[in-house]
């Protein structure tokens, strides 16, 4: 019994060791996940999200509705890819999975719903 408890016990530290090593390179890379996104559209006076923001006109930001309110994205759409953080998690255009302000999706050059890709920003990329 006492074996078994220390044998689980030095797996349990390697374990961290391996998360530790991991964690501190910063440089592998992240693997790209696909959504449907589009615009939450034009922002109204003083317009507060979910995570506590009040959003302007030239607000820069995505809803997702999972997503920690500041989690740092990278979105891809083409050749253009663009760094934003999580600012709300209430969409709101139904068959979406996620959606960014109305300047996001002018910067992404994002029409309509279309499906574009983003993952968590790393150290390399912001």
């Amino acid at each position: 019994m006492l074996g078994a408890v220390l044998a689980a016990a030095v797996v349990v530290q390697r374990s961290q060791e391996d998360g530790a090593a991991a964690r501190g390179s910063g440089s592998a890379p992240a693997s790209w996940n696909t959504a449907f996104a589009g615009s939450r559209g034009q922002t109204g006076d003083a317009q507060r999200t979910t995570c506590g923001q009040v959003l302007a006109a030239q607000a820069l930001g995505v809803t997702h509705p999972v997503l920690p309110c500041g989690a740092k994205i990278v979105l891809r759409n083409g050749e253009n890819l663009v760094l934003s953080e999580i600012i709300d998690n209430t969409l709101v255009e139904p068959g979406r999975q996620l959606e960014v302000t109305e300047a996001l999706a002018r910067l992404l050059d994002l029409e309509g719903t279309s499906e574009i890709e983003w993952r968590f920003a790393t150290e390399v990329t912001g």
